[in-house]
């Protein structure tokens, strides 16, 4: 009732659907415990940020059931007001301002659940960005995020008659392209290690060999199964960019997620 306030709840999400917590040690070298996406509860309806500011009846976002709820606090904010704040914020809050390290959904959320309630939502989820890039291999993952961040900005809401899937189509066999030929440069670069070494007669030489990286190897070939999920997905023409980033995604980590567990 608005005599005693709305109840405002924080509804949190794991994107990952828990591939984080699994695989997190093994592609980041450190533990992340999800992937988070955040919405506000209040007035019977959540709000998140995705492609702009966007509103659903409880229960019925695309992003399922949330991992836990939190109890941000009672307002007494009408809801006519707090319409009138998102119409003045919504400008901030678009495609093409969206970034996944300083300007994401849970960004939206605490700035919401400040204006409502003067609190701030919990730090582990604002802090996650941070965490990612303060990881030893954080850094390398940047210019990852940031073709990302282009792709989503680009085509995060497409417009029916400006898609082609000719375009796309074309897009995805470049990238299966690259990938195939990556693949056979790599083949081959072994083969000619090994040829070295079966020539060699004492296997103590080996101070001018170049040290190898398998830990770099698997974050480069995961990179290049999503660019190429990714693309294939786009080609079909039946999600959305952002969507089809997030499934690709979760493909390839469901794949090698299988492949660690078979190896246990």
């Amino acid at each position: 009732m608005a005599e005693d306030g709305y109840k405002v709840l924080l509804n949190v999400y794991d994107l990952s659907q828990g591939l984080a917590r699994q695989l997190s040690t093994t592609f980041l070298g450190k533990a992340i415990e999800a992937i988070w996406h955040t919405g506000v509860v209040v007035y019977g309806h959540e709000y998140y940020f995705g492609g702009g500011i966007q509103s659903a009846p409880v229960g019925t976002t695309p992003y399922g059931t949330p991992l836990r709820v939190v109890d941000l606090g009672l307002t007494h904010v009408p809801k006519d007001v707090f319409e009138m704040y998102l119409q003045e914020i919504g400008p901030r809050y678009t495609a093409e301002t969206y970034s996944l390290m300083t300007h994401n959904c849970n960004n939206f959320s605490n700035e919401v659940a400040q204006f409502l309630v003067g609190a701030s939502i919990p730090d582990y989820i604002l802090n996650l960005p941070n965490e990612v890039m303060n990881s030893p291999m954080g850094p390398l993952m940047l210019p990852m995020i940031q073709q990302l961040e282009t792709t989503l900005r680009a085509g995060a809401v497409p417009q029916a008659p400006q898609f082609r899937p000719s375009v796309a189509a074309q897009s995805a066999q470049t990238v299966k392209s690259a990938v195939t030929h990556n693949a056979a440069e790599s083949t081959k670069k072994k083969d000619e290690d090994v040829d070295r070494k079966s020539k060699t007669e004492s296997p103590k030489k080996t101070s001018n060999a170049v040290p190898l990286d398998p830990l770099g190897d698997a974050r480069s070939k995961v990179q290049e199964e999503i660019s190429s999920e990714f693309a294939a997905i786009m080609a079909t023409g039946t999600l959305r960019a952002s969507e089809a980033a997030a499934l690709a995604t979760k493909r390839v980590m469901q794949r090698y997620g299988h492949m660690n567990t078979a190896q246990i």
